[in-house]
């Protein structure tokens, strides 16, 4: 970690994975699933917060033991002035100041609203929030989030909770490339593949939330997407081969012959 930080808005977290933590079976397995994955960030949404007695939310108290970081999110705002309104009362609520912008544009396909996010991103990192904007994967905007002040990118894989995996892996390296602030891939993450494919193409995080809730076995799932994100990682480190149109061995033939000559004592 000390060699390969991953940082926030000044703050250095252990851990690349954000942890959704909503559509779990029980509070049980949310608890497990989380121990598991080993998440600092937990994001949830703040119109499932009992604001006025968030000590005792169904949703945080199973969480209140644990030193994390949370991210409520806008889910529902369907405005930028819905956006910084949930946010501004989160805040007051004592949730802090992290807030994952989440402004849907359509009923069917919850993609984001570009221009709405654009404003939300640019009113709240104005008035000292953490902004981190979940958006499409669109490089342009990306960029335009970045110069309005996000903490950090969030372009989704494809539409939340589909399970489709990375869409158009050429924008997102597009976006990873152009960035100057950590991009996390969210949404539409459907197993571990996916989220080590998006570490590989050079994302800094991955949020997820469905594809652990509603896998067979959560708990597992959730370990699972904690190594595929670390080894999804060190492969990016690494530095994989390059592609090419043709085979070519692993070994050359001049040395293969030199190696067989070598063992019959050099005779021919």
């Amino acid at each position: 970690m000390e060699r390969d930080p991953f940082v926030i808005a000044g703050h250095t977290l252990k851990s690349r994975f954000l942890f959704g933590t909503g559509r779990f079976p029980s509070p049980a397995v949310l608890q497990m699933a989380l121990e598991e994955s080993g998440a600092q960030v937990i994001t949830f949404a703040v119109r499932r917060v009992n604001l006025e007695s968030v000590e005792d939310d169904s949703v945080l108290q199973h969480v209140e033991d644990r030193q994390t970081f949370y991210l409520p999110n806008t889910s529902g705002a369907s405005t930028a002035a819905e956006a910084v309104r949930i946010a501004r009362l989160a805040r007051e609520a004592g949730l802090g100041k992290w807030i994952k912008v989440e402004i849907s544009g359509d009923a069917r396909t919850l993609l984001p609203d570009p221009i709405e996010t654009l404003r939300a991103t640019e009113q709240l990192a104005g008035e000292g929030f953490t902004v981190l904007p979940y958006t499409s994967d669109d490089p342009i905007l990306c960029k335009r989030l970045e110069e309005a002040g996000a903490a950090a990118v969030m372009p989704g894989g494809s539409p939340i909770g589909t399970g489709l995996g990375l869409l158009n892996p050429y924008n997102l390296g597009l976006i990873v490339e152009q960035a100057r602030v950590p991009v996390i891939i969210d949404a539409g993450i459907g197993s571990a593949k996916d989220a080590a494919q998006a570490m590989e193409l050079g994302a800094d995080g991955i949020l997820a939330n469905t594809p652990i809730a509603k896998a067979q076995d959560p708990v597992m799932m959730a370990r699972a997407f904690r190594l595929a994100i670390e080894a999804g990682r060190l492969s990016r480190l690494a530095g994989r081969i390059p592609k090419k149109k043709y085979a070519s061995a692993s070994s050359d033939w001049a040395g293969s012959l030199f190696e067989a000559a070598a063992g019959m004592g050099g005779k021919q």
